[in-house]
């Protein structure tokens, strides 16, 4: 599945949220959305539990 067909069927899925239960559920799909994606990063190996937790180097840094 593409992106972009991702990508629609997540904006489905918050606008039928927020239209049906209020913003207040447009926020919990939209909260439950991200933390099931970060989720989906760590089991496909794309994302390590340490870069949340490790300190950057002063090299790392945007100039």
């Amino acid at each position: 599945m593409s992106m972009a067909v991702v990508g629609l069927l997540a904006g489905m899925a918050l606008g039928f949220a927020g239209y049906f239960g209020g913003f207040g559920a447009f926020l919990l799909v939209a909260a439950l959305g991200a933390i099931g994606f970060v989720a989906g990063r760590f089991l496909d190996g794309d994302l390590d539990p340490g870069d949340f937790f490790r300190a950057r180097e002063r090299g790392d840094r945007p100039r």
